[in-house]
This record gives structure tokens, C-alpha cells and sequence, in this order.
């Protein structure tokens, strides 16, 4: 006995057939593929590039509104990608990283140059 996934899975996969065969699409049938966001990008390069929403629309078997909704996504994230924050929050923890570690190493060099100054010259030795 059949359980009902396989028979709607059938049904479903029937319908996608026939509707690609008369032209007309279900949002059954666009909702059982899957999109991926390759796929997807695909697609919106193409919408970027000029063409008909419409006939994209009919040939990818997906509803304009979507096509629509893509693009726009796209064209956000491409606003968000392209804008240049001036003040980058890690870019200011190094930059003071860098400028605590000059400190450091002026500090090192001043106390070895101190260090140095107090010890014997190496060519005398006490005279016992």
C-alpha cells in the first residue's frame, strides 16, 4: 500500500509535466524544485542584463513577483557589499593594537639601552 507522500510526490511530479507541456505552472510545481543560490544568481544576471522578466519567468517555470523579489535581494546585497563604512571597529582595535605595540617596544629599548650602560665594559675584569 502506497502512504500519501509517494502518491503526492507522483501527482506532483504528473502535474509539473503537464504544465510544462500546455505552458501554464503551478506553485506546486515551482515550490518542488529546488533553488539554489547559484541557480538563483543565474537567473538575476540575467534580469540585470536585460531580459524580459516575463519570458524568464515562463521559461524557469518561476512567478514574476519572485523573479522580482530576487532582484531586488540582489541589488540590497550589492548596495550592503559596496558600502564602505568609514569607521570599521576592528580596524580601530588594530590600529591601537599597533600603537600599544610601538610603545612596548620603545619601553624594551630604552630599559636594554639602560641595562647596557650599567653593566662592566666585557674587557675589564675585577682584580682579584
Amino acid at each position: 500500500m502506497r502512504n500519501e507522500s509517494e502518491v503526492a510526490g507522483v501527482a506532483l511530479g504528473a502535474w509539473a509535466a503537464v504544465s510544462s507541456m500546455t505552458g501554464s505552472v503551478s506553485s506546486a510545481a515551482t515550490e518542488a524544485q529546488c533553488w539554489t543560490t547559484g541557480r538563483k544568481k543565474q537567473v538575476v544576471l540575467r534580469l540585470l542584463r536585460g531580459e524580459s522578466v516575463a519570458a524568464l519567468s515562463r521559461e524557469v517555470a518561476v512567478p514574476i513577483y519572485k523573479l522580482k523579489q530576487w532582484h531586488d535581494r540582489a541589488l540590497a546585497g550589492m548596495d550592503a557589499g559596496l558600502n564602505e563604512q568609514e569607521h570599521d571597529p576592528r580596524e580601530k582595535q588594530l590600529n591601537e593594537a599597533n600603537r600599544r605595540i610601538r610603545e612596548l617596544v620603545m619601553a624594551l629599548e630604552i630599559l636594554c639601552k639602560e641595562w647596557e650602560s650599567k653593566r662592566p665594559p666585557a674587557g675589564r675584569r675585577s682584580s682579584r
